[in-house]
């Protein structure tokens, strides 16, 4: 026994010695002309071990790295600066003083169909968080501030991302890489749901209109990656006021730095403004919710970061419309939603290797209520009830091999567990679809790199397995030209509200092909890019009847016959240099597409497609007066609309068009002002924004659709719930000083 005790007491004692031994404190302070510089990256290169600086320059971290060793420093607007240093047995003290950068890249990024504003080394840089809050239209939403983006289509109607002719379900978010089940607010037919997530919970985000990492699936069209805020520079209280809502929140940031929390709570109802404003939706409950999220940041001792995000809302609603049907009638729909989302996130580096890893669950209920209703007594009451709990766990390891070459790979699960109780019907959807994954970097040189990974997916719920090989090549032309090749097969599993019945179905498929070429100088950016996909094994449905009085159908997937393609053209350019505290930039794409899918009868332009589309946002700041106006502007060819009914032939049904046509075009001129009466204070405590906000200014009476009566002879048109939207808000900071960062972004 005596000898066990001294054998544990020496492996303690050796451990202890090991680790105490091998962590070695590096720490000091970057400047800019004698000034600290906040977030520059400092590494040990090769390795993962680093630290970003704080607002007065200062950094610490940790390494078990030994001898000869380079320290970098990394910033978007200085040139990158490299010291050599030798780790021994003492804590190192290194400082470093910034230059000016030049317009120089160290190494092609491989962005094929990406717009990443996390990274702004990277040319497709475009939108950061106050990027999306003073773009006029976008109402705060980052969902919205993508529609002023090429590849994106303006879908009013529903709820998504439509990415190059693909539905706005083929398009997924992901939050610190974990997949965000129910990103939209629960909403009835004609009307879009709204983000759930606050655009200031994110620091970046990654776009991808195609081509996609290896890392992310279940998205035939594109995906959208957010990347949450790391610790606060202090702690600060919040509060924003409005006639639609009322906000507050707060954050702690613990007396070590290295730990923070908070938490907000909002309420938010229509109600006031339906009274002022001329609204085109009967709305008989108006639209309201009660939203509140928590969060807490820990970073570890060794240089871990682990995060939380957990957040629970609810909304209702409810509509009146005139029934298709019957002169004297209504259709009546009323709506509960609630929905939880909670995110655990943890990132470390051990040498070389850093390990990601994360999950999710989320948890939404959708309650709909149907009825009708005849000289005010309401009848035929039925209900819609759909709950669903989702599960997400991922894994990244990654080893970096040089300065611009990794290799990384991992494993993910996602969980979905459905249900749906409609009058007799009773479904119950479970699936668990299973993913590896490998992909690498690959820098040839300072004019060539590769991207090349493989990702392989099994559902539990189908029984098969697909296989997805991608690849991406990008090259320098010249100085500030650099041009970009990607290909890939993504698949995703058939949307559940469609599994109604017994089918063999399978995996729907697209493939990818992108050419990309740009150029990006200090302050502009030039994009061009062709595209072309195709799609196969797209699910066909049949209608099993009706489950509400507005000529809703209940639909049935009956197989993966369907198909189509997608192809076309964008350009972007944005400019911030030519005109002094301006910035404004131009979005062009064309897309040519057709589908065969759902209940279409033949192959069809997609009625969620506009042929042209095309975007321009410009913003002012006015420092003299405090004040920042923006602009933007949306043009969409009209799209085509169908109304589809079934006839028998021969004694089998067939699907035909039974009424078709083109929308008229969409056009939208919105503006936005922010005033700051803070701005210039010196050290204010207080940081106010008053925001007024018209959406549509000149009442262009834009119509999203069409809906049909059951004999089609009847139609009336889906249209935005009010033409024209006037918001008024105020929105206070205290304990952190924002002016800087006003003046530095061009609020």
């Amino acid at each position: 026994m005596k000898s066990q005790g001294q054998k544990l007491l020496f492996l303690i004692t050796l451990l202890s010695f090991i680790f105490g031994y091998s962590q070695i404190k590096i720490s000091g302070k970057v400047t800019f002309r004698n000034k600290g510089v906040s977030d520059v990256n400092v590494t040990l290169k090769n390795t993962y071990d680093g630290a970003t600086t704080d607002t007065n320059g200062n950094f610490t971290f940790e390494t078990s790295e030994k001898g000869s060793q380079i320290l970098s420093f990394t910033h978007s607007k200085y040139n990158d600066i490299e010291k050599s240093i030798v780790i021994d047995n003492q804590d190192v003290s290194v400082n470093a003083e910034l230059k000016e950068q030049i317009n120089e890249i160290d190494a092609v990024v491989v962005s094929a169909g990406s717009i990443e504003a996390s990274d702004k080394k990277r040319a497709t840089a475009l939108l950061s968080p106050i990027d999306i809050y003073t773009t006029a239209g976008a109402d705060g939403q980052i969902s919205s501030a993508l529609n002023y983006l090429p590849g994106v289509q303006k879908v009013g109607e529903t709820e998504g991302l439509f990415i190059r002719g693909g539905t706005g379900t083929e398009s997924k978010i992901f939050m610190d890489g974990s997949l965000i089940n129910n990103y939209f607010s629960s909403s009835v037919p004609g009307i879009a749901g709204r983000d759930r997530f606050n655009t200031s919970l994110f620091k970046g985000n990654v776009f991808s209109s195609g081509g996609y990492s290896a890392l992310y699936g279940q998205a035939l069209s594109g995906a959208l990656m957010l990347e949450s805020v790391d610790l606060p520079d202090q702690s600060s209280y919040d509060f924003g006021i409005s006639p639609i809502f009322l906000s507050a929140g707060f954050q702690k940031l613990g007396e070590d730095k290295n730990h923070s929390y908070g938490a907000t709570l909002g309420y938010s109802n229509l109600n006031l403004m339906q009274e002022v404003l001329n609204f085109n939706t009967d709305f008989i409950d108006a639209p309201q919710g009660v939203n509140a999220d928590a969060n807490f940041r820990i970073k570890t001792k060794s240089g871990g970061f682990l995060k939380y995000y957990g957040m629970y809302d609810t909304n209702s609603m409810g509509v009146k419309t005139q029934s298709l049907e019957n002169d004297n009638q209504f259709s009546l729909i009323k709506l509960k939603g609630k929905n939880t989302y909670h995110n655990l996130s943890f990132k470390q580096k051990f040498g070389k290797y850093l390990l990601n890893a994360g999950t999710s669950y989320s948890f939404n209920r959708t309650d709909l209520n149907f009825s009708t209703e005849s000289n005010e007594v309401e009848a035929d009451k039925m209900r819609l009830l759909t709950d669903g709990n989702y599960i997400n766990l991922k894994a990244v390891l990654e080893r970096k091999i040089n300065k611009i070459s990794a290799l990384r790979g991992g494993f993910e699960l996602n969980s979905t567990d459905e249900k749906l109780t409609f009058e007799e019907i009773n479904k119950h959807y479970k699936d668990l679809i299973s993913s590896v994954f490998v992909e690498t970097d690959l820098g040839f040189s300072n004019q060539l790199s590769a991207k090349i990974g493989v990702r392989a997916e099994n559902s539990s719920f189908l029984g098969k397995t697909n296989f997805a090989p991608r690849i991406a090549l990008a090259y320098r032309l010249a100085k500030d030209w650099t041009t970009s090749f990607a290909y890939g097969l993504f698949y995703q599993n058939p949307e559940s509200k469609y599994i109604n019945g017994p089918a063999d179905l399978d995996f729907q498929k697209s493939q990818h092909y992108i050419l990309q070429v740009q150029r990006t100088t200090d302050g502009r950016s030039l994009r061009f890019e062709a595209f072309y996909k195709k799609y196969d094994q797209l699910i066909k449905v049949s209608n099993l009847g009706f489950n509400d009085n507005q000529n809703q159908p209940v639909q049935k997937a009956d197989n993966n016959n369907g198909f189509g393609y997608a192809k076309g053209l964008e350009l972007f350019w944005r400019d911030k240099k030519t005109f002094e505290n301006i910035d404004y930039w131009i979005s062009y794409s064309f897309l040519d597409s057709k589908r065969d899918f759902m209940n279409y009868p033949v192959s069809l332009k997609p009625n969620f497609a506009s042929e042209h589309t095309l975007s321009a946002v410009a913003k002012r700041f006015i420092p003299k007066w405090k004040l920042g106006v923006n602009l933007s502007y949306t043009y969409a060819k009209g799209r085509p609309y169908y109304d589809f009914a079934t006839k028998d032939v021969n004694g089998e049904t067939i699907n035909y068009t039974r009424n078709e046509g083109r929308l008229k075009d969409y056009n939208a001129l919105n503006v936005s002002f922010n005033y700051l009466p803070n701005l210039g204070k010196k050290d204010a405590k207080a940081f106010t924004v008053f925001v007024l906000s018209v959406s549509n200014v000149l009442g262009s009476k834009n119509v999203y659709g069409y809906n049909f009566s059951s004999d089609g002879s009847r139609s009336s048109a889906v249209v935005p719930p009010v033409n024209t939207f006037i918001f008024i808000g105020a929105f206070i900071s205290f304990g952190v000083d924002k002016t800087q960062d006003a003046i530095n972004n061009n609020l």
